[in-house]
């Protein structure tokens, strides 16, 4: 971060030309808020499209035309709609709150006429001159303003930007032909980046993709394609090699659940990345008051968030410890061994592949799609000799290595675009570059 903002402390008037404005947020923008509703408000079509602070934060960012960009709708005669909620093109929308600083600030910026609606936990900036709000639209984009939110930003676990902290906060105005020039410049250059981190994604999307075919068609069909093959029966495993058994997961796996009972083991928690180890002493995230009755995770247990079939996932323990008692936590039978890896990449397909989420029940739009045990313990599952187990995971451990590390190539490459496209729109929004019809030279 540049020096001139450490802290949110900007001065403007140090870097940008001398005959600029510096102007505070209020003195430029009129602010309203979004109508109050919650989730369950929202319907997938009829009534008014409705922008709310989740998508801002997770889908639209800089900008957003509700032709393109899909919003879930508002019925007509909810009683929470007001015309000072309704956007006008130029408007900006800033979530109200964000789970981490770093989120602070987020918003969108309407670039269309259509009809919307500023939905729960928004703040609405409408710009006394909408000529130029795509200028803006930059600038709101730049660290060196967001340092200004952040630094003000409160809160716990959930911190709020209020209208109070936008309304103190400087910004530098050009004159109008500047900020023409510059947007012109922006959108030029940041066109050009965004088109290649597209490709990057796009590349990375591709790799993701490979290794998850070649990790179903492996578990299911073996590392030899010329042996003999039968129908499995199941439509999700298809043709398996003819010696391979078709076993349902209770004869393999038995469910346990034993209280600890004490609090000396450490917590873990199911992520998308794995089981980690809670930390604790950090309060990050939701914690119980006791651990108490968590349940034991030895090594080479499996355990399973079977409660969220969308967001959950499984994975093989390599540690000692304990996890919440509404996760599945199952293993070997002690007389049946198998290869622990090879069923890990099995049960991770079936979260990715929703095998799990055909077989569940409950309220899917409230993450509350459930496995239940019966479902899980009656489940037909490929069980290769255990020898074969073995060489599939050793071939897929190394398969995967090599494409993850090509992915974290692409992510690398694709974070210091980002942090380019970042220093592109800081140089020219402060006049670190001067920028000619749209030209930028170096001062």
């Amino acid at each position: 971060m540049d020096k001139e903002y450490v802290n949110g402390a900007v001065n403007w008037r140090g870097f940008v030309s001398a005959h600029w404005d510096i102007v505070r947020f209020r003195f430029m923008f009129r602010l309203g808020r979004g109508i109050s509703v919650t989730k369950a408000d929202l319907q997938e079509e009829y009534g008014i499209p409705c922008l709310t602070y989740g998508e801002i934060h997770s889908r639209y960012g800089f900008e957003f035309n509700p032709e393109t960009h899909p919003l879930r709708y508002i019925g007509f005669d909810n009683p929470a709609i007001s015309k000072s909620s309704m956007l006008f093109k130029g408007d900006f929308v800033f979530a109200d709150t964000s789970e981490d600083v770093d989120g602070s600030g987020n918003f969108t910026h309407l670039n269309d006429d259509a009809e919307v609606i500023a939905g729960y936990h928004t703040v609405i900036a409408r710009p006394l001159d909408s000529t130029t709000s795509r200028f803006y639209a930059y600038l709101f984009d730049s660290n060196a303003f967001r340092a200004q939110i952040r630094s003000k930003v409160y809160g716990v676990k959930v911190f709020s930007v209020t209208q109070a902290i936008l309304k103190e906060a400087k910004m530098p105005v050009p004159s109008k032909n500047e900020q023409q020039a510059i947007v012109a410049y922006l959108d030029r250059c940041t066109a050009e980046i965004d088109r290649l981190l597209t490709d990057l994604q796009t590349q990375a999307e591709m790799l993701d993709r490979y290794k998850r075919e070649i990790i179903a068609k492996t578990i299911t069909g073996g590392l030899e394609s010329t042996v003999q093959t039968l129908d499995s029966g199941v439509d999700w495993i298809g043709e398996v090699p003819s010696h391979w058994a078709i076993t349902k997961t209770k004869w393999i796996f038995e469910i346990v659940k034993r209280i600890y009972g004490k609090e000396d083991r450490d917590v873990l928690s199911i992520t998308q990345r794995g089981l980690k180890i809670r930390d604790i002493e950090s309060n990050d995230g939701q914690l119980a008051e006791s651990y108490v009755n968590y349940q034991v995770v030895n090594v080479n247990d499996f355990a399973m968030n079977s409660m969220d079939l969308l967001t959950g996932w499984v994975d093989c323990s390599p540690f000692e410890g304990v996890t919440s008692p509404d996760y599945r936590v199952f293993r070997f039978f002690p007389n049946k061994p198998q290869c622990h890896a090879y069923y890990k990449y099995l049960f991770q397909m079936c979260y990715k592949r929703r095998i799990f989420y055909r077989l569940g029940q409950g309220v899917s739009n409230l993450g509350r799609w459930r496995l239940q045990a019966d479902q899980f313990l009656n489940m037909k599952l490929p069980q290769p000799p255990i020898h074969e187990q073995e060489e599939i995971a050793a071939f897929l451990d190394k398969k995967t290595a090599q494409v993850d590390s090509l992915i974290a190539d692409i992510n690398e490459q694709i974070s210091k675009l980002k942090q380019y496209r970042q220093i592109v729109i800081h140089d020219a929004v402060t006049g670190k570059i001067k920028v000619s019809e749209g030209i930028g030279d170096g001062n």
